[in-house]
Formats: C-alpha cells, sequence, structure tokens
C-alpha cells in the first residue's frame, strides 16, 4: 500500500477533522512541524474553545393561534427566523473556532442522528440536540445514546411524542437499531415492535418558555415485559439504549459510519482494522484509531467535501465571518447551502446526507462558482494580490490548502494569475479544491 509522508498526513488529518488546513495550531506548516503525534494529540484534545461564538438566545415561540388571527403566520415567522439565526451562528462558529474538530464532530454526529428543523419547528429545540452532540460526542457513545433517544427535537422528527400502548410508534425504535446503534441486518421485525412497545409513555412537553422537555407519562406506557434481541425483561428507555450498545454490531457500525466520513466512502476497513477500531473504548479512542489505521495515510483514499465543508473552509481561508454578514450576503449565503444540497439543521432525511460523487453535480458546480464569485469580493486576499502574478496560484494552493494544481489546473490559473479576484474564483472552483487530499 502506498502511503502519505508525515508533512502530507498531517495535512490531510486538518482536512478531515476541520474545514481547511488549519487547526489547533495554526497552518498545516505549523502541525507538520510538531511531527504527527502532536498534532493528533492537539486535534483530538477534549477541551472547548472558549472563544468560540456563544449560542444564540432565540427565545421562545409565539402561540400558534388560528389562521383567521394571523397568529399562524406569525408563529410561521418566527420558526423561520430562528432558523436562519441558528444556521448562521453555526457557521460563525464553524468558521471562527481554533478548534474545528469540535464543530466538525458535531457536524459528523449532527449527520448521524439526522433531525431536520423542517419539521421540529423549533429552533431551541434544535440548539438544544446539537449542544447535546457537541458535549457528549467525545465520549462514550452509550451516553450520547441514551440522551438522543430522549431528545425532543429527535423524538419529534421521528413521531415519537405521543407515542403511547394503544398507539405505539415505530419509528424512533426502527432508526434506532437501523441507522443510529445497530445497522441493517442485525434485528428482525418483531425486535422493533417490542422495542416500540419499550418507548411508550414519552412524550415531548411544549408548555411554558419554550425549553421543550422529554416527559414519561406511566399510564401511556405498555405494561409487562418486552423481548429484544432475544432478552425479554420490562425494558426502560435507558435500559432498551444499553441493551442496544451492548450488542457486537453496535461498535462496529458507528466505527464504520465514522470512517466513511474521516477515510473513504468507498473503501470500508478491513475486518482487522474494524475489530481493532471498534474495541478502542470511547468515540475519542475510535476516533483515534481511524486515524492511526494505514488506510488513512492510503493517497488513494480521497474524500469528496461537502458543501458545508467547501463553504466553511472558503470563509475561513478568506476570512470571512458569517454573523458579519447582513441583508442581501447573508441571503447568498444561505441560498448557496440550498442550492448546493446541505443546510445545516435541515437533512433530507433521517439518513442524513449524501457523501461522495453525489455532491458533484453540473447543478452545483454552477452553485460554486456563483459563491465563489462572491466570496472573492467579500474575502481577504492580501497576500494573494501583493504576490506576483506567477506566484499567485501557489499563494492560492497554500491558503486553500490544495497540495499541488494539476497540470491543466495550473495552466488555466496561471492564465488567469494578472487579475487576482478571478484567479482566487477559479481556484475555489478547481476540481482539486473540491476534495480532501
Amino acid at each position: 500500500m502506498a502511503t502519505l509522508d508525515e508533512r502530507a498526513r498531517v495535512h490531510r488529518l486538518l482536512q478531515r477533522t476541520g474545514f481547511g488546513s488549519t487547526g489547533p495550531t495554526g497552518s498545516a506548516d505549523d502541525a507538520a512541524g510538531e511531527g504527527w503525534d502532536r498534532a493528533l494529540d492537539r486535534v483530538l484534545d477534549t477541551a472547548d474553545d472558549p472563544g468560540a461564538p456563544p449560542p444564540p438566545d432565540l427565545g421562545p415561540l409565539p402561540e400558534r393561534g388560528k389562521a383567521a388571527d394571523g397568529a399562524r403566520q406569525a408563529y410561521r415567522r418566527a420558526v423561520r427566523e430562528q432558523r436562519e439565526e441558528l444556521t448562521v451562528w453555526w457557521l460563525d462558529r464553524m468558521a471562527a473556532t481554533e478548534r474545528p474538530w469540535i464543530e466538525k464532530r458535531t457536524l459528523l454526529w449532527h449527520d448521524h442522528w439526522a433531525t431536520s428543523v423542517q419539521k421540529v419547528k423549533s429552533g431551541r429545540a434544535m440548539l438544544a440536540q446539537n449542544q447535546t452532540l457537541r458535549s457528549l460526542g467525545a465520549g462514550e457513545f452509550r451516553t450520547l445514546a441514551r440522551a438522543m433517544v430522549q431528545d425532543p427535537a429527535l423524538m419529534l422528527w421521528l413521531d415519537a411524542s405521543g407515542n403511547t400502548a394503544e398507539a405505539p410508534n415505530e419509528n424512533l425504535a426502527r432508526e434506532l437499531m437501523e441507522l443510529f446503534v445497530l445497522g441493517v441486518g442485525h434485528y428482525e421485525e418483531d425486535d422493533v415492535r417490542q422495542a416500540a412497545a419499550a418507548l411508550t409513555g414519552w412524550s415531548v412537553d411544549r408548555r411554558g418558555d419554550g425549553e421543550w422537555k422529554a416527559r414519561f407519562r406511566p399510564q401511556r406506557h405498555a405494561d409487562g415485559a418486552q423481548t429484544v434481541l432475544g432478552t425479554r425483561t420490562d425494558f426502560t428507555a435507558t435500559s432498551l439504549v444499553d441493551h442496544l450498545v451492548a450488542q457486537p454490531a453496535c461498535p462496529r457500525h458507528v466505527a464504520s459510519r465514522l470512517w466513511a466520513r474521516l477515510v473513504s466512502a468507498e473503501n470500508g476497513p478491513s475486518d482487522d482494522s474494524l475489530d481493532r477500531i471498534a474495541a478502542a473504548g470511547d468515540l475519542t479512542a475510535v476516533v483515534r484509531a481511524i486515524l492511526t489505521d494505514p488506510a488513512f495515510a492510503d493517497p488513494a483514499n480521497v474524500l469528496v467535501k461537502q458543501p458545508v465543508e467547501y463553504v466553511v473552509g472558503t470563509l475561513r481561508a478568506l476570512g470571512i465571518r458569517p454573523a458579519r454578514l447582513e441583508g442581501k450576503a447573508r441571503g447568498q449565503l444561505l441560498r448557496t447551502l440550498g442550492g448546493l444540497g446541505q443546510t445545516p439543521f435541515a437533512p433530507p432525511s433521517v439518513g442524513g446526507w449524501p457523501h461522495g460523487a453525489a455532491w458533484l453535480t453540473t447543478a452545483a458546480a454552477r452553485v460554486r462558482i456563483g459563491f465563489a464569485q462572491q466570496a472573492v469580493r467579500q474575502g481577504h486576499l492580501d497576500a494573494v494580490r501583493s504576490a506576483p502574478a506567477k506566484e499567485r496560484p501557489g499563494e492560492l494552493a497554500r491558503l486553500l490548502g490544495v497540495p499541488a494544481w494539476s497540470e491543466g489546473t495550473g495552466a488555466v490559473l496561471a492564465d488567469a494569475a494578472g487579475e487576482p479576484e478571478r484567479v482566487a474564483a477559479i481556484a475555489l472552483t478547481a476540481p482539486e479544491y473540491l476534495v480532501q487530499p
């Protein structure tokens, strides 16, 4: 197997665990100077980023009321405003953070426990879930899964609020097994039905100050024992999660999902690698095992950037802060993500967003061109402008974290190098920038 040298491996580390070629110690060159082991330790350090923008104070939503008195329209407008404020805040946090793995990790878990504000219709509930994913995403998977099975946003997304013994809803139980914990092929339909019964009695209390809470109503719970994956007992929501997480399929499923996002969406881990990664321990140990696997340093394992990764990487490289954008510029940023097909807090389904070449469409290319042209007008290009024309392609490679331009791309950039904004916009749409090398 071919392998990257240490410098290229550190560069890949910062790309895969962040949004470009900067990390906790600054640039990829700075990190490479410290060596692989030190760079990895710094990236995976679980300390918070005290300088990251704090969460917005969204406030409670107005009463829905009746359509006739305009209250319903006011409610919908407030939901839209919360969604925009929340999205801009997280984009700003991703663009500003000095510890990008924290936000990248939160984005990965948002894709794993995919929940959309379009159905939940509460920015505060989505923010609370986001904070849960951020605070628990580096520890024990069991702790994260326990919190998520009683997360109000996820419960509403999967119709688990109002899940009663008389009318058990199987959505949460099914996705808990199929997508979140075990994976396809590790449960039977009767396990889903029995797990759904175990989860009856839970609902979301949406009264009061807008802080939604999961609430258990014993009178709505299905009495008696359930049999799930061969074990019969009177499960609670917590003991059900513990039982599922204890299955051998769980750590392998979680490891495989993380592998697809950090190493390759096409080339899965070998059986030996998967065994080693699954046995690593908590989630930080699992990620460390993935990043130290020989396949991580295989040059062939290239990932296509998801739209959020592409957009945030550009914002970071050009020094653009979404929170400082106003009016038309802010709207254009949000429309860019919508046009590319990935807006935070609005995944298309419980399965999350696609991966790989699915993002490389003709329609997406047109959106990226428009975004690139806007970004170079808003961003800081002093280093590019001050460089001699012949050095500008190289300066852009350094700025954007591209190891090298291909011969064809280099020729196009050289032809445009006399115009700083034009050559920068071309670089932002070049194939070499659309991947994580």
